[in-house]
């Protein structure tokens, strides 16, 4: 099989100010990783990998830049999956870590489960190695900016907050040589938060789904909204009996009329051909062409 390779930069209201460097972002993340790909580099692999690319970059509410809940407090979750059998590891509410994609494969490659959480991932990325940061270092001056605005304003909700405070969660899907498919996402959540809120990214299903009899994908938008319509296992489900090219536009408008809200998305399917749709106002995108090229943007609606 030809590799493929899709990731998004999160979508929402992306300031016409950043959209220079959301798109520099997700265009980083294919051409690092691509060529891997065509080297032979597992679809696993490669999605964790673009994934790390876009939480190091500040623009993204992912890793570094990771907006901050009520008590000011970076809290993150991750997810991976992949589809040649199912195996699934994501962390919820993990502090301090620069990449918890990173801890959310090693859940799935070292441990018998899926998710941890809160103390328990904490302490799993710590027995691992991985290196605990002072809060500071994944903190922006562009959230504290947002959190201090947000702090005592009475009206805001999480469940409408996207012109004031965009969201930039990230994710990846990929096709690797051998035809398997793997899916990420990570992100900081949504402003203001209660602490302990864990959103659909690191839910199986919900913001990251993959199988290779079907596809690949990953969400980002309003995470509640996600998790109630199983959207990324709903729109790989949907492959089933519909045109790919339809098939993330339908499961979003699916999601919208169950349980209304609005999100992003991207896909390829087990022949390789991608499919994206947001019913928000903008997404970053990328992804490798027929013809090896990246095409990279801000998809407008």
């Amino acid at each position: 099989m030809k590799p493929r390779l899709i990731v998004h930069g999160g979508a929402w209201s992306i300031p016409d100010e950043q959209d220079y460097a959301h798109v520099k972002g997700v265009k980083a993340g294919v051409e690092e990783v691509y060529p891997l790909l065509l080297n032979g580099l597992s679809a696993v692999d490669a999605v964790e990998t673009a994934v790390r690319i876009l939480e190091d970059d500040q623009i993204f509410d992912a890793g570094r830049g990771a907006v901050l809940n009520k008590d000011g407090e970076i809290e993150m979750d991750a997810s991976i999956m992949n589809g040649e059998d199912l195996s699934f590891g994501a962390v919820a509410a993990l502090q301090n870590i620069l990449h918890p994609i990173s801890v959310a494969k090693c859940v799935m490659i070292q441990t018998e489960h899926c998710l941890l959480v809160g103390n328990g991932a904490q302490k799993f990325a710590r027995d691992y190695g991985f290196t605990e940061l002072p809060p500071e270092e994944l903190l922006t001056e562009r959230e504290l900016e947002v959190y201090r605005k947000l702090k005592c304003d009475k009206s805001y909700s999480t469940r409408f907050p996207y012109e004031p405070t965009p969201k930039g969660t990230v994710g990846a899907v990929a096709m690797d040589c051998d035809g398997n498919l793997a899916a990420a996402t990570s992100t900081g959540g949504t402003s203001r938060k209660l602490p302990g809120r864990v959103g659909d990214t690191p839910i199986l299903g919900a913001g990251t789904y993959a199988d290779n009899k079907l596809g690949g994908a990953s969400a980002t938008g309003w995470g509640e909204a996600i998790m109630k319509s199983l959207l990324t296992k709903t729109a790989c489900d949907f492959l089933r009996d519909f045109p790919v090219s339809e098939v993330a536009l339908r499961a979003l408008n699916y999601m919208h009329k169950r349980v209304g809200q609005y999100a992003g998305l991207v896909m390829i399917d087990s022949n390789g051909r991608y499919s994206l749709a947001h019913t928000t106002r903008k997404m970053a995108f990328a992804y490798i062409d027929k013809d090896d090229r990246v095409v990279a943007g801000i998809s407008l609606r």
